[in-house]
């Protein structure tokens, strides 16, 4: 009777000592590491990239279909506003066509340049950390949108220039912007008014930038405040908390 009693004692005593070891440990905060829920790094990670990849197909989708500058108010590029004065002199004579067809080129060169934004937003998704990941899901609305601008702005610049110096081409952009400068710089010798030589190409790209990222804070905010926006297990289990 004795062995059976002394082989369970030291049973529980073995027990005990794994148990003691095993809680003694402390455990790594790596990238698999549980976390409230049972989200694990890794998967608040793959959850944000999944709706960063989302918003950013969305916004670039809205923005480079026809009209998604044009007819959209919040993103419509304006005329130049160092060539306000212009604007609102060339519509006094009668030339009020002439500014809209102009405004329409502009739009549409912010239209065809934003096409080519996926691949350098993608680019930035995929090489966020952990880090990223964690301050983003933390830092509240625009975390995101702010993470990507500061990733992508440069190399968005670069590759919106030339695409938008061809789509200005393209659609015939110089042969409005010269007349109604040239117009505007001649009659400027009558009034004394500054002759105007904005960089337009410049001033499209900046814009096409500006309006895509409005797009983009709009798609966070919806999926941070829409659980309907959450179109996955992985997205309604990390926005979910």
């Amino acid at each position: 009777m004795k062995k059976p009693l002394l082989l369970s004692f030291l049973l529980v005593l073995s027990c005990g000592a794994v148990a003691q070891i095993t809680f003694g440990v402390r455990i790594p905060a790596g990238r698999n590491t549980s976390r409230p829920g049972g989200l694990s790094n890794a998967d608040v990670v793959a959850g944000l990239k999944e709706a960063l990849d989302n918003g950013a197909e969305q916004s670039v989708l809205h923005g480079s279909a026809l009209d998604g500058f044009w007819k959209s108010p919040r993103i419509r590029i304006p005329f130049p506003a160092e060539a306000e004065k212009m604007k609102s002199t060339l519509v006094s004579v009668g030339m009020t066509q002439q500014v809209e067809d102009f405004e329409r080129t502009l739009n549409r060169a912010a239209e065809e340049a934003t096409k080519e934004a996926l691949v350098i937003l993608r680019d930035a998704i995929l090489g966020m950390s952990v880090g990223d990941g964690f301050a983003i899901l933390k830092g509240g609305e625009g975390a995101a949108t702010n993470y990507l601008s500061e990733k992508t702005g440069a190399s968005l610049i670069e590759r919106f220039l030339p695409i938008v110096h061809a789509a200005n081409e393209k659609v015939a952009l110089t042969s409005y912007w010269t007349p109604l400068a040239n117009g505007y710089n001649t009659a400027g010798l009558f009034t004394g008014a500054k002759a105007v030589d904005p960089d337009l190409d410049r001033y499209v790209t900046q814009k096409a930038i500006d309006g895509l990222f409005v797009l983009i804070a709009d798609e966070e905010a919806r999926i941070r405040k829409d659980p309907a926006a959450r179109t996955s297990d992985l997205l309604r289990r990390v926005f979910g908390k």
